[in-house]
């Protein structure tokens, strides 16, 4: 799945970024395995879109988020 997928309110964690032109770029923004993403935001028309990533807000296009390779948090329950 990828972030364009999430709905406001899922919470997933960045599993990978697929290999493109701006991979180093989104990396440096962020967006590396591991890290906690929410969908926060969608412009009227769904183009930005805008993240809560690990505290801070992150906005982007679709076609970048379409890079960023994630799947659903599941919490550890003891």
């Amino acid at each position: 799945m990828v972030l364009t997928d999430i709905q406001k309110g899922d919470h997933v964690v960045i599993i990978g970024v697929k290999p493109c032109e701006i991979r180093d770029k989104l990396m440096e923004m962020g967006c590396v395995p591991g890290t906690s993403v929410r969908l926060s935001l969608k412009a009227p028309l769904g183009d930005p879109i805008a993240f809560d990533i690990d505290g801070y807000c992150l906005s982007m296009r679709k076609s970048e988020a379409a890079q960023i390779e994630v799947e659903h948090f599941v919490e550890d329950v003891k």
